[in-house]
């Protein structure tokens, strides 16, 4: 009598039958049938949401989406892959690389729960975490006289053969306005966004490019490539973590990003980020 009850009490909300009382005992109305479906779909999406709740107290889990540049992402994810897997199995990390437009476009859209970007100047968002500032460095070929040295003034950069990226590029407006200041003539012989085009070309062709040394890393540790710091002015920029506005930081954006940071500082003790760095803590 008292399942009855309730049964009556929800048709009358209803306002609608919803079983059918046979002499067998009771089976769904039409009307029972079709809400039975949804029923069921709100049931279980009831219990996964427990789940994930329970599941966030132990340990953080979901998917995070990360836009990088090719430049940094070379270095920087790999090992992220190897260090979410072993510390927060849970964690789907999917990684999509661009242009810095490209990330800006998909942070701005919230494509992307976390980018990593380059940054010129003083400015720091607030949704911004600084990584690391680092130097630019002429990249050249092997046995290149200029890029054999340790440093090279901003005026040898005159008239050299480079294959640089297409504006608009943080890095092309920044050579643009300094060679305007210091009267240098800078025209690309070529333009790529590839990455792995700019370091095959300046290898191979004997080209000039100008990147951060972690870019070149192993290229030049190998002897392939070589790297001289730009000097007088140098050119600095920040490796910046960039966190999209529209979306809340989970617990498992938090675990990646202090990830992270973690691997940063690291790479910092071993000389990838050669001049200065952030301790940071999340």
């Amino acid at each position: 009598s008292f399942l009855s009850r309730l049964i009556n009490a929800l048709e009358r909300e209803c306002s609608a039958r919803l079983f059918i009382r046979t002499g067998r005992g009771v089976e769904l109305s039409e009307v029972g049938a079709k809400l039975f479906v949804e029923v069921k779909d709100l049931l279980e999406r009831a219990q996964a949401l427990e789940h994930h709740i329970r599941a966030d107290h132990r340990d953080p889990s979901g998917s995070v989406i990360i836009g990088t540049l090719p430049s940094i992402g070379t270095m920087l994810m790999r090992k992220l892959f190897v260090e979410i897997k072993e510390k927060h199995p849970n964690v789907k990390i999917k990684i999509v690389e661009g242009s810095s437009g490209q990330v800006e476009e998909w942070l701005n859209d919230a494509r992307v729960d976390i980018a990593i970007l380059y940054r010129y100047g003083n400015l720091q968002p607030d949704h911004e975490e600084l990584l690391a500032t680092v130097d630019s460095y002429l990249i050249g070929y092997k046995g290149d006289k200029i890029t054999s040295k340790e440093f090279v003034s901003f005026k040898e950069l005159d008239g050299l053969p480079f294959i640089l990226p297409s504006s608009p590029n943080g890095l092309r407006t920044t050579l643009d306005n300094i060679a305007r200041q210091e009267h240098v003539s800078i025209a690309p012989v070529i333009e790529a966004d590839s990455l792995p085009l700019q370091k095959q070309l300046t290898e191979q062709e004997r080209l000039f490019t100008v990147l951060p040394l972690h870019a070149v890393w192993h290229e030049v540790k190998s002897g392939q490539l070589q790297a001289a710091k730009i000097i007088e002015p140098a050119i600095q920029r920040s490796v910046v973590m960039s966190f999209s506005k529209s979306k809340g930081p989970s617990r498992a954006m938090t675990a990646t990003a202090s990830t992270l940071v973690k691997i940063v500082n690291e790479m910092a003790e071993q000389g990838v980020w050669p001049v200065s760095y952030t301790h940071l803590t999340l």
